[in-house]
């Protein structure tokens, strides 16, 4: 029994389901940016004319909105929210779906260790993450340089992307560790999407507030932002050894309890 293509063959219609969503909210955006680019208008003076704390949910910053990478840049803040979100579902279900759907019993009679099945399981998950990242960057980089007039915005979106995946993976093992955890299969999911969101409204509050900044690493939304790694930032060490160390440690997290965990079956 191949568990890495059985959890690749049970993802198949979510991927592409979240994948048609990405293709949608760049298409879209992209044309929207046409159009205002089109009419003249100055969009830096636009968005500067909002009240702050719109531009901090947008996600501004000191982007330059009259440039295609500037206006990426506002998008890749709803990329990475769709991304995470995908991603800590994933993590989730890695456990509480054989116990949700009733399939543990059948799963673990086999003569397969549960570390196997789980490292089974965390690989297919890691694998639909990359296909998310890579359309997610061959339709931004195809989409974007359509409109950049010449802007050279390769590079610049793919360490983007770079540190988006970091992201992903991030909220992978957030979600796996905190299925492995409770003992409430159905409430894993929610869980882990409640963790998502305040650490979301976390980094909006930074930038509405900067006596906040400190909080900065408290939410890994602010480990890679577009109007930082963009335009030779690049991303932070101490964002990644940080991100690397959590994903290292919810990765233990993971195992460990899995492999204690007594299994509603």
């Amino acid at each position: 029994m191949n568990i890495f293509w059985i959890e690749m063959k049970a993802y198949k219609k979510s991927l592409i389901f979240w994948s048609i969503g990405i293709l949608f909210l760049v298409t879209s955006s992209m044309g929207k940016y046409a159009g205002l680019s089109s009419s003249g208008q100055s969009m830096n003076d636009l968005m500067e004319s909002m009240p702050k704390s719109l531009q901090a949910i947008m996600g501004i910053g000191t982007l330059d909105l009259s440039k295609a990478s500037g206006y990426y840049g506002v998008i890749f803040v709803y990329l990475v929210l769709m991304g995470t979100i995908h991603a800590t579902m994933l993590g989730a279900n890695i456990i509480a779906k054989e116990e949700r759907d009733k399939t543990a019993e059948f799963l673990f009679v086999k003569p397969v260790s549960r570390n196997k099945v789980i490292l089974s399981k965390f690989m297919a998950s890691l694998a639909n993450l990359l296909i998310f990242n890579i359309v997610s960057l061959i339709t931004s980089i195809s989409l974007v340089v359509k409109y950049s007039k010449g802007e050279s915005v390769a590079g610049d979106i793919s360490i983007t992307m770079a540190g988006m995946f970091i992201l992903q993976v991030l909220f992978l093992v957030i979600g796996s560790a905190t299925a492995a955890v409770n003992k409430n299969p159905k409430k894993a999911a929610s869980l882990s999407t409640g963790i998502l969101l305040i650490t979301y409204i976390l980094s909006i509050a930074i930038d509405l507030n900067d006596q906040f900044e400190n909080l900065n690493y408290l939410s890994p939304f602010k480990y890679f932002e577009a109007k930082n790694v963009m335009y030779g930032g690049g991303l932070e060490a101490v964002f990644i050894i940080l991100s690397v160390v959590l994903i290292a440690a919810l990765t233990l997290v993971t195992f460990k309890c899995f492999k204690k965990r007594d299994l509603r079956l």
